[in-house]
């Protein structure tokens, strides 16, 4: 007969102490560097004189100890282990009341890999399982690397199932609600077969798991295996052209839908994810796996190809054929932070803290697309020297911009040079609460300091890839809040361009002339658009002008990945001296309808030329952003966990023209184990629908309830409500 007769991980309250409860209530969890308890049963007295208890923890299919992914230890302590042993875990026996009722505490080192483990205890000549359970990272925890010291922040980091991200342009800044779901059924096992994937592990699938330890190695391996651009990873990005066969990116409203599919469907990439999607996707695993990490966006945000720290476009003068570059601004991106030490760069922990990830694939990094963990420290000091992708990262924030006019000749002129475009209104959701936090300090000094400047030239000195120029600009103009998203190439073969030893930054200009656009209503979706196009001359000049200015109007994707023209226009004008001139602009619905299904942003620019002065040139530009018409969503009183509750929906037409092919689609955590999807009637000019339906929660506390709505006209109008949802024995 057995010496065992039977043991008990306490699941409920192990994984209640470990934070873990919420991921499961019969499967052991634990956070590394933290006991858990177990009472192993024996048919005869323990005798740990002569008969310790040997104890094998192993993860993954080559465990060995110089690797540490196989631990041995025991009660007492043994000398079983090798010398060169790593990440040894320890066993104490607690006061027992009976020798033969054994009651465990069990603690897996700080520096455990995480995964799947699997627990052996042997007594006397006796071996068997102890159990199964899974290892995750304990930011409650000062030895592991991920230790996040405030407890709010770990709430909102670790814990928070829901979340805020921010789309728009610097003008029109958009929340939207994000579903996380880190902790729905099967996340663990998502999760697990997303590490397994990675190429690394399929390569040397003994380094991949030893490397677990390291939430470095992790984190990029996430990043990567987020997108499938060179995997078998969860997304599939696409920005333009048809999106048949999968979901428009702009649908999504969580992160569980997108991972359970790719699980259903044995690993093959859910289609589509744009950049929002892969980091708010990312930042569930990373949750999950106890890693604290926020989504970030960045407006205004430069994609560097080149690597030389500042991005160029050209312009086309009227007539002139656009010239295709792979440099852009994109109106926003999106990332993720993640909270560790990064002893790799500096024992002192200067780099420590949030680090920039970014599962977008943009740019290849070690051969593979990913990008990060580059700490935000270094970032904000320009060291574009360390890893990993920091020049990217930098660039994304702090590139110089430069504009040209191509003449019909060839010929070049600088007509803008910015230093302080790029990288605004860096923003995230706020610690405990709905508001946005703006961590753009975090990322870079005040625009135009003297210390933002001394950084930008560091930053070109430390990165030996960079190779920054001074321009000489001939003419600059000045829009307040300008929000561009042109395409841009490196600068090149131009008389006004001169590569300066010792500096390295772009030099501003004094505008001559101010030109800003001003918003007569706020643009929303189903309404005209109607704007000014404002021009100032400062007091000192005194002679009047006579000004060409071409006004052009585009649909574009926030990334101008894609963009159509709508129209463009040609007048002349007269700037009197010491006077103001306005110049309306009207964008009717009939014109830009068509193109909502395709593009999210519309885009106004003025190229400005004084014909008195031809070399005289000024551009600006402003992106417009329409706003959702609004959505009511309401849930019944008090809800109840296990307890049917409903929610009602209503939304009104806000267009003269009938609404086809419409559906509602209800999902979030705690509150539908999958997305619910309602067809609804057309909805006739100005009428309004009610949608009533019903639900179950399964899990007690506040949740957010997502709605969907989409239609022949519009696409994806989103709106939500907050669940407090109480426990089953609340009344």
């Amino acid at each position: 007969m057995s010496v065992f007769d039977k043991v008990d991980f306490y699941c409920v309250k192990n994984n209640s102490a470990h934070r873990t409860i919420e991921i499961s209530r019969d499967k052991l969890t634990v956070r590394r560097g933290q006991s858990f308890n177990v009472t192993l049963n024996l048919r005869q007295a323990f005798d740990p004189l002569n008969d310790p208890l040997k104890f094998t923890a192993i993860t993954g299919n080559y465990p060995s100890e110089d690797t540490g992914t196989m631990s041995l230890f025991g009660v007492p302590d043994n000398e079983r282990r090798s010398t060169n042993a790593k990440a040894v875990w320890k066993a104490e026996l607690q006061e027992s009341y009976s020798l033969q009722i054994l009651n465990l505490t069990i603690t897996p080192p700080a520096d455990a890999p995480i995964g799947e483990y699997i627990v052996m205890v042997g007594y006397k000549n006796e071996e068997t399982l102890l159990g199964e359970l899974v290892v995750l990272y304990n930011p409650w925890c000062s030895d592991d690397w991920v230790f996040l010291p405030n407890e709010d922040e770990r709430q909102e980091y670790v814990m928070n199932e829901s979340g805020i991200l921010y789309k728009g342009s610097g003008n029109y800044i958009m929340p939207s609600n994000w579903d996380f779901g880190q902790f729905e059924d099967r996340m663990v096992e998502i999760c697990m077969n997303l590490l397994d994937l990675n190429p690394k592990h399929l390569k040397d699938p003994s380094d991949d798991v030893s490397a677990r330890c390291n939430p470095i190695y992790v984190s990029r391996v996430v990043s990567a295996m987020i997108n499938s651009a060179d995997d078998h990873g969860v997304l599939q990005g696409r920005w333009s052209g048809s999106f048949a066969g999968g979901v428009l990116p702009s649908h999504w409203t969580g992160s569980y839908a997108i991972l359970r599919q790719w699980l259903l469907n044995f690993f093959r990439p859910v289609k589509y994810g744009q950049c929002w999607v892969f980091a708010a996707v990312m930042c569930s695993v990373m949750r999950l796996l106890g890693i604290p990490c926020r989504v970030v966006t960045n407006f205004q945000s430069a994609h560097d190809r080149n690597q030389n720290l500042t991005i160029d476009v050209y312009h086309a003068d009227y007539g002139v054929r656009e010239r295709p570059t792979r440099d852009s601004v994109w109106n926003y991106h999106v990332w993720v932070e993640a909270w560790m030490r990064r002893p790799d760069l500096a024992e002192d922990g200067r780099y420590d803290g949030w680090q920039v990830l970014d599962p977008t694939p943009q740019e290849r990094s070690d051969g593979v697309y990913c990008c990060g963990p580059a700490p935000v420290k270094a970032i904000l000091k320009g060291e574009t020297h360390l890893k990993y992708d920091v020049p990217f990262v930098f660039a994304e924030v702090n590139a110089d911009c430069v504009d040209w006019l191509v003449k019909a000749d060839g010929s070049k002129i600088t007509i803008w040079t910015d230093t302080q475009r790029v990288g605004q209104n860096i923003s995230t959701k706020g610690i405990g609460t709905n508001d946005r936090m703006i961590i753009t300090k975090n990322y870079k000094y005040k625009e135009g300091s003297s210390e933002e400047r001394a950084v930008f030239s560091y930053a070109c000195t430390r990165d030996c890839s960079s190779d920054c120029f001074e321009v000489k600009p001939m003419m600059m103009m000045n829009n307040n809040e300008s929000t561009g998203n042109e395409e841009r190439t490196p600068i090149s073969g131009s008389a006004e361009i001169t590569v300066n030893e010792e500096s390295t930054c772009i030099a501003p200009v004094v505008p001559p002339l101010t030109i800003q656009f001003e918003e007569v209503s706020i643009p929303t979706v189903g309404a005209d658009v109607s704007m000014n196009l404002l021009l100032q001359s400062p007091p000192e000049i005194t002679d009047d002008k006579t000004l060409s200015i071409t006004i052009s109007i585009q649909s574009i994707t926030y990334n101008c990945e894609s963009s159509m023209s709508m129209k463009q226009e040609v007048k002349e004008e007269k700037l009197l001296a010491g006077k103001d001139l306005s110049i309306p602009i009207l964008i009717p619905f009939k014109d830009y309808r068509k193109h909502l299904l395709d593009c999210d942003t519309i885009k106004v620019s003025a190229v400005i030329a004084d014909k008195q002065n031809p070399e005289e040139i000024y551009y600006a530009e402003q992106d417009i952003v329409l706003q959702d018409p609004p959505m009511s969503v309401t849930v019944s009183d008090h809800p109840k966990q296990d307890t049917e509750s409903s929610a009602q929906v209503i939304f009104k037409n806000p267009i003269d023209e009938t609404l086809t092919g419409c559906s509602l689609t209800v999902s979030g955590s705690g509150l539908f184990k999958e997305e619910v999807k309602y067809k609804t009637p057309d909805m006739k000019p100005n009428t309004q629908i009610v949608v009533t339906f019903f639900f179950n929660p399964y899990k007690s506390g506040k949740k957010t309830l997502m709605v969907n709505f989409g239609c022949s006209i519009f696409r994806d109008i989103t709106g939500s409500c907050t669940v407090d949802v109480k426990p089953p024995q609340a009344a």
